[in-house]
Formats: structure tokens, sequence, C-alpha cells
């Protein structure tokens, strides 16, 4: 029986609460305060959008040095913080009682000490006065009490804590011990300083976050977000289980703008949850569905929940990088989810909502599907090839002309959606609900895709920075905010421009607004995670944590993982998604490197830190705690933690897929060409999908248990291959370290020798390590070691470092004088582990045979109830 329950006008109202508390603060004050505190944000964004602009450089004026941008950044999202999120639950919501006035004003003058007082502070690095040290405890107190107010105790707890833990150092029991730190000494690292609370976080913040959350925001408020729901529901809506795979790909369209699970799941919970419960799915699977696909959404480029952005920094590479790196686990991620959704509807015999598209032949839908399909792929060629040709004929003009044919696709977009009715938001609570037809929706809303493309291409093509990438995409959303009314109004012939132009410009103040208010909580978290990475570079205490993990583990990589695992789900249950991700990369990231090296695995680094991410962000769907759960069961009007659990069991797969990557680093398109990121893509695909058909219990018809276990070990068969073909054949085989320079001569250009050394580390302690060697080009293995910049002393058997070139490529694998040189490991040549796959696809084979055997057809198919 389905499940009519529905939200009561209060628990909406809490639902409202509920979101407004987590992301943009749950006050709401009248009058002159309500007026300065919407102002004051407003005045936030543009500051954003002119420092991440040209014109400073262009008109000299205003240009602000990378410490001062990031100081008044900080000192409007603590003002910010303090005016729109009250001390405490009874505390007023419609006014701004006076002693946060003060505590707003105080905050922000600590906040802009280093803009206000740059050039003194300059004058005297490392040599704090009294004034600097007064500032910078008040400051961080009153910080540590922004970040209780806009995102709970947790992170306030856990960064007193290691501030605690600085201060005190000689009287911590054991090995957390060490010599301590003066308060003069912790205010100059903390807050005078860029390697605290102004660290790399904050900038991240300032530089480019900031820009996406905005972005997100003014497409939002333009009407992107009620045509991304409308145009998945016309396109999915009559499959069986339609609402819900339209839910999944809805979410995983506005979690492309939105840094926020949570809000993920109301904006489009409140809309599908109904809808999925009108098919026949309970409250607590509806809610449980749109929880996952909400969740999803902050690991789908190009935002990533803000955490893309730190990882360009904390990882050192180019955005495009991480975004090419993240892109696959995303995207197969997302499929497995509709594929477990429709297995829901199977297991039920669901239909979907009825539809208002004209029926057509199956030919025609496919030949229709090939056309538009062959269409966009010529388009986007032409696009690239074509701009890309424009670029050294026009030089210098090639932006103008560009914008000019810009301005004309958008006018041609609007003339064509202006002959289509306005989308509307349907009541989904509504007794007959019939899907729009898909040809109108998507064409009236064509227009808001352009901003994305603007995006996409100043990031991949022009190589542009993030921030000035974000910053030329809403530039152009600004200018259709202000236009897209008037402009469509003049193609019906209405004559309402004036009306038209103010109503643009009201959803542009909107939208500035919003978008400041969604990054009070951002703000505050990265600067408060801040103070635990600053602690961790002044006391030393990610040493002494990689060592309590090793003992735990007992050096065992796995062991390692899913104690990484653990603390990530237990810091996210307190932490935002991009607090949670700072904090536990800067304490188990550098871990896990250096243990896997140790234990004979190179972990590349984005690896590790994605892997932090991901189970940071499974924190939102974890019971008990799990926000976003919470969230979806006030929609629903589904039990909460019922709504945790099923969300959890929908998000298996994203749990499995960092152990997955970690050991198989191709589905990080590492390494690997085109042509096998095409290979990797659908094989990866097929795995997850036969993975979730395993965790469901259903593919064909019901699993019994024994398929279950055989599903889920072809999926790791497809997804790990060289796993068996390890224990068929050893990849390596071992070279005595004297002859080490004839390896490296006889191993192919471009494979890599492991090489396991012994030292010292930077603290003098002795350690043993393995460094992946890339084999340079080189005729013989003596140029070979030349080019690695590296030579060896050879004595009988022994080999060890005598020199290493400064800035060569033995330097950075971490080669240094005096290591000894104590295994060398050479790959041996083998059959390709992709040989595996053959097995694991007869296995699959069989079992799907053995399940139409069982399959027995049903008289007639249950329709969707609609009342």
């Amino acid at each position: 029986m389905r499940d009519d329950k529905q939200p009561s006008a209060a628990a909406e109202q809490d639902l409202e609460d509920m979101v407004a508390a987590s992301d943009s603060g749950a006050r709401k004050p009248v009058g002159v305060p309500g007026k300065m505190l919407v102002s004051i944000a407003a005045i936030w964004s543009l500051f954003q959008l002119w420092i991440a602009s040209p014109l400073p450089y262009v008109f000299r004026v205003g240009v602000f040095s990378a410490t001062e941008a990031r100081s008044i950044h900080l000192a409007f999202a603590l003002f910010l913080a303090f005016m729109a999120y009250p001390a405490f639950k009874r505390s007023p919501r419609d006014r701004i009682p006076a002693q946060d006035w003060l505590f707003a004003a105080v905050a922000a003058f600590c906040g802009a000490y280093l803009f206000l007082f740059y050039a003194d502070l300059s004058q005297r690095p490392g040599r704090p006065i009294t004034q600097d040290v007064v500032v910078g405890v008040v400051g961080i107190v009153l910080l540590l009490e922004a970040a209780r107010r806009a995102l709970g105790p947790p992170l306030m707890i856990v960064a007193g804590i290691f501030i605690i833990y600085s201060l005190f150092g000689p009287h911590m029991p054991g090995i957390l011990a060490h010599r301590g730190v003066s308060l003069n000494g912790l205010i100059n690292h903390q807050w005078l300083g860029t390697q605290g609370v102004f660290g790399i976080a904050v900038g991240v913040s300032t530089s480019f976050v900031f820009l996406f959350v905005l972005f997100g925001a003014l497409l939002d408020k333009a009407g992107a977000g009620n045509y991304f729901i409308k145009v998945a529901f016309s396109m999915l809506g009559h499959f069986k289980g339609g609402p819900a795979k339209a839910a999944v790909v809805a979410s995983g369209m506005t979690g492309l703008i939105s840094g926020s699970s949570i809000a993920n799941t109301v904006t489009t919970g409140t809309f599908t949850i109904p809808m999925m419960k009108r098919v026949g799915f309970s409250s607590e699977k509806a809610g449980a569905v749109e929880v996952s696909s909400s969740v999803n959404g902050q690991i789908m480029p190009p935002v990533m929940g803000a955490a893309a952005f730190l990882m360009v920094e904390y990882v050192g590479i180019p955005y495009v990088e991480v975004i090419k790196h993240a892109f696959l686990p995303a995207i197969i991620s997302y499929i497995a989810l509709i594929y477990i959704v429709h297995l829901e509807a199977l297991k039920a015999n669901m239909k979907g909502l009825p539809s208002s598209n004209p029926v057509r032949p199956l030919l025609n839908k496919v030949l229709g599907f090939m056309t538009g399909l062959i269409l966009l792929m010529a388009l986007s060629f032409a696009v690239y090839y074509g701009l890309g040709w424009l670029k050294p004929v026009l030089g210098d003009a090639t932006p103008w002309v560009i914008a000019v044919l810009l301005t004309v696709v958008y006018i041609g977009l609007l003339k064509v959606g202006s002959a289509y009715p306005e989308l509307e938001l349907d009541d989904p609570n509504s007794k007959v609900l019939i899907l729009p037809q898909t040809r109108p929706t998507v064409m009236v809303g064509l227009h808001y895709i352009l901003p994305v493309i603007v995006l996409v291409w100043c990031l991949m093509v022009e190589r542009l920075s993030p921030g000035l990438s974000a910053f030329w995409a809403t530039m152009f959303m600004i200018f259709i905010m202000v236009t897209q009314r008037p402009v469509i109004a003049f193609f019906r012939g209405h004559s309402k421009f004036a009306g038209d132009v103010k109503e643009g410009f009201k959803d542009l103040w909107d939208g500035l607004v919003a978008g400041a208010r969604n990054m009070i909580g951002i703000g505050i978290a990265t600067a408060a995670a801040g103070i635990i990475v600053g602690a961790v570079s002044q006391t030393g205490v990610g040493l002494v944590l990689a060592d309590v993990v090793e003992i735990l583990s007992g050096g065992n990589l796995m062991m390692i993982l899913l104690l990484t695992a653990l603390l990530s789900l237990i810091l996210g249950m307190g932490l935002p998604t991009t607090a949670n991700y700072i904090v536990v990369s800067a304490l188990m990231a550098p871990v896990i490197v250096m243990l896997g090296q140790q234990n004979g695995l190179i972990v590349p680094l984005i690896a590790v830190h994605l892997f932090v991410f991901y189970f940071g962000i499974m924190a939102d769907v974890t019971p008990p705690v799990g926000l976003a759960s919470f969230a979806a069961a006030a929609v629903s009007g589904g039990d909460p933690l019922r709504t945790g659990f099923q969300a959890f069991y929908y998000s298996l797969r994203t749990a499995a897929l960092p152990f997955l990557f970690i050991f198989n680093t191709d589905l990080l398109l590492i390494n690997v060409s085109f042509v096998q990121g095409i290979v990797v893509f659908i094989i990866a695909t097929i795995a997850m999908l036969i993975f979730a058909a395993g965790t469901q219990g259903y593919m064909v018809v019901r699993n019994r248990w024994y398929e279950s276990l055989l599903l889920l070990l072809v999926a790791f068969t497809l997804f790990r291959p060289g796993f068996w073909m390890d224990k068929i054949h050893d990849p390596y085989e071992s070279v005595p370290p004297a002859e080490f320079v004839q390896a490296l001569g006889q191993v192919e250009d471009g494979s890599n020798l492991r090489v396991r050394i012994a030292g010292e580390d930077d603290f003098g302690d002795p350690m043993t390590t393995y460094i992946l060697v890339p084999v340079p080009r080189g005729d013989s293995g003596e140029a070979r070691m030349e080019g690695l910049g590296m030579e060896l002393w050879i004595d009988g058997e022994q080999a060890t470092v005598d020199f290493v070139e400064f800035g060569g490529l033995a330097q950075d694998l971490g080669f240094d004088f005096d290591q000894e040189i104590i295994e060398v490991l050479a790959p041996v040549d083998r059959w390709a582990k992709e040989w595996m796959w053959i097995p694991g696809f007869m296995l699959f084979a069989l079992i799907v045979m053995l399940q139409r055997r069982r399959r027995v057809p049903e008289p007639s198919d249950k329709t969707a109830t609609v009342v």
C-alpha cells in the first residue's frame, strides 16, 4: 500500500529552517537590520566579482594582494555569520540582538586586521606585539563561536582541541607530547600568517569557491533549477519508476551548481519525492533515492562541494586534471543509481506517470535520438575547431567576436523558446499529474545551458584559471538574468519592457544575496579548518598520527584505508563537506601515501584525496546523524532513521568506489590513453551495474543468495582484473641492487621500476620505503641513469646513492645521498590483466542464463497508482 503521509505546514516550516540553518542562516530580520543584512551580503558578492575581474588591473584601482583579499573575505563571512545565525534555538529570528551587533563588528575587525594593518605587519614578521596577540585571541574565539552557530559544535570542538594540543604539548601523555607552542607563536602562526586561518583553504574559498557558489545561485534564481527538474521528468517520468529516475538526473544536474547536499535534497526533493510515492515508492525509499542522488551531486564535477578547488592546491595539479580524475567515478555512480531505481521498480512491478508526448514508432525514436546525437557532436567539433581557428586569425579581437556569436545564439534560443509556454512548477501532490511534453520543455530553457558552456569552454579550452572562468560565466549569467524577460516579451509581442527589466534586476539582487549567504558557512568552515591544518604543521602531530595508525593497522594498507574511512565518516557526521575534507586530508592523506609506499603500494596523491572526500560525503547519508536523510524524511513524511539506512544501502556503490580506485587507478584515468579510457568507462559501467544488481538482490529475477555473491565476485573481477592476474603471475621480478643500472637499460621506455630504499627521514630516524621510478628515454642503462640525475656507488652486491642532481628527476622522486638500494623490482612480460575480464563475463553470462530460466511471464503489469 502506498504511503500517503505528507509533511504538515509546521513540518514544512521546520524543513525550511533546517535548510536555512545549515546553508544560509536561519535569521530573517525585518526593517532596517534586514535591509542591512541583505545589502552587506550583496556587497560581498560584488567585492568577489571585482577582485576576480581584470578591472582592478585595467584601472589600477582596488588591487588587493592574496593575503588582503583573504582577510576581507573572512571579515565579510564573520560579520554575516553573527548577523544571519542566531546564537541558540530560542534566540530571536526576526531581529538582531545588540550583543550580536557587537560580536559581528568586533569579529569583522579581527578578520580584516591583516588588511587594515598589512604594511605594519609586513615590517615585523614573526614578532607580534600585544595588540596583534589580543586581536588574534579575540578573532580565534569569535571564529569558533561563528563556527558553532553556522556549522554546529563539532568543528568548534575539534578546532578547540587542536589549539589546546598546540599550547599544552609538553603536558600531553606519551607519544602525543611535543615541546609546545607559546601564545605569541600560536597567534603568529594561526592568525597573522598564511599557515593557519588565512591559509590555503581560505585562499581557495576567496579565489574560486565563492564565484562558483554565486554562479550556481544566479543560475537557480534565473529559473535553471526548475528547468533541470522539468526536463528530467519530461524525458524519464514515463519509464518504470520514472519519477525516481528523473529525481536522480535532476539532482545530478542541480548538483553541478550546488554546494550543499541538504539544499539539493530539499530543492529537488520537494517536487520529486511526492511523485516517487505516487508510482509506488514508500516514504523511506522515496526519500532515500533523493538523498543518494543529492549527496552524489557533491562528487559531480565541476564544483564537487568546493573540494575540487581545494584539491588543486593540496595535490598540486591543474584544475582540469582534478576534473578528469573525478569524472569517471562520479558518472558510473550516477548510472548505477538509475539502475538501482530501475531494479526497485521491477521488484514492485511499477509503471511510470502518464506521458503527454505523441506516440511515435520505435524506429522514429531511435532515428531522432541518433540525429540529435550526431548534430550535437557536429556542433561540438564545429565550436572547438572553428573557434580554435578563429584565435590565430583574429588575434586579440577573438573574445569580442566570440561574445557577439554567443549573443546571437542566445537571442536565437530565446526566439525559439518564446514559441512555447513558460514552465510552471506543478504541484506534485495534485490529484492528477501528466508529464510535460519533452520538446517544448527542452526548447523553452536551452539558453540556461549557455553559461555552463562558457564555463566549460574557459576551463577546458582556454585553460583560464577557475576563478577567471567562473567570473566570465557569472557575467554572462548576469546578462541573461537582466535581458531574458524583456527579450522573450518582445518576441511574444508583449509590452512590459520596464517591468520585465525591473524583475530581472530583482532576480539578480536576490541571486547576489543568496550566493553570499550560501557562502557564509563555507567561509567559516575553511577558516576554522585552517586552525587544524595550522596546528598539524606547527606541532608535527601528523607524524604522531602516522605512528598510531601504523600500530593500529599493523602496517596493512587495507586496515589503514578502513581507519581513514571510519575517521572521515565520524568527522563528517558533524562537519560540512568542505571542512571535513580539509581536516581529514591534512591528517590522513600523507599517512596513507607514506605507509603505502613503505608497504609496497604507491598510491597517487589525487586518489588518496578523492578517497577521503568520498567518505566525508558519505557521512551525509550515514545514520544516526545524516542531515540530508533528515531533510528528505521531512519532505516525505517518513522515518528519518529508516530513510538514512535505506539511503546508505543505496549508496554502497559510492562507498566501494574509493577502495577500487585506490588499487586500480585506471578508474581515475591516470596514465591511460583516450581509447583505453573509453574501454575503462564501458567496463567500469558494466561492473558497477553488476555490483548494484548484487547488492540489491535482483537482476532478471530475484537473486538467490549465491547469485548475489557471484555477481559481486564478477563486479570485483571487472573492476580489479589485476588482482587475479597477480595471483597467477607476479607482475615484477626481483633484481639484485647492484644490477639496477642494467635493469634500467633492459626495460621499455615509459615503464616503471619499483625501488626499495633504506635511509633516514627528515628527522634522522631510520626508514624504508618504495619509490616508483619512471624509466626515461635512453639507449642504455647508463644513459637512462643520467636522465634520472643520479649516480650509484656499487660495492659488491650493495648499491648506494652517491650523487643526486639538484632539481633532477631522482630528487623529485625522493632519492637522497647515502640511501641504500635494498631491492629492485622490474616489470615482467606477462599477459595483460584485461584477460581476466573473459572469465568474469563468462560467469556473468551463466548467472543471466540461470535467472532467465526462472523468469515467469507476468499476465499484466500493475499500472501506476494515480489518486
